[in-house]
């Protein structure tokens, strides 16, 4: 199993901006995506920002524009730069990533514990 830590939320007035990290403890043996997702109380979880196989990304309607995705994979980190902030992005911020950890290993969701970005002024 491999370990997902996030990092870089906090509290930002609107039209501010943050950058989130999702480190992995580990490299994956391969990847078929991965990306950001969010959930607000009493909402279900929605995707934000996707990288797919083939490497071509998926924004929600909603922050597309505002938000960036990015991928360093020498560090085994996966960003999302938030910029133009809303009280409407305000959520747990999850990152994922759905892959294998070795050769013969089952296709798996791996999550991070989540980080609280709050947008208010």
């Amino acid at each position: 199993q491999v370990q997902l830590v996030e990092s870089g939320g906090g509290l930002v007035q609107p039209g501010g901006s943050l950058r989130l990290s999702c480190a992995a403890s580990k490299s994956f043996f391969s990847i078929n995506a991965m990306g950001w997702y969010r959930q607000a109380p009493g909402k279900q979880r929605e995707s934000v920002a996707i990288i797919r196989s083939d490497s071509a990304t998926v924004f929600a309607d909603s922050v597309k524009g505002r938000f960036t995705i990015s991928r360093d994979n020498a560090k085994n980190t996966m960003y999302l730069q938030m910029n133009s902030l809303k009280p409407e992005d305000t959520a747990v911020y999850y990152c994922n990533v759905r892959g294998r950890t070795s050769l013969l290993g089952n296709l798996n969701d791996y999550w991070g514990q989540g980080t609280q970005v709050t947008v208010s002024s």
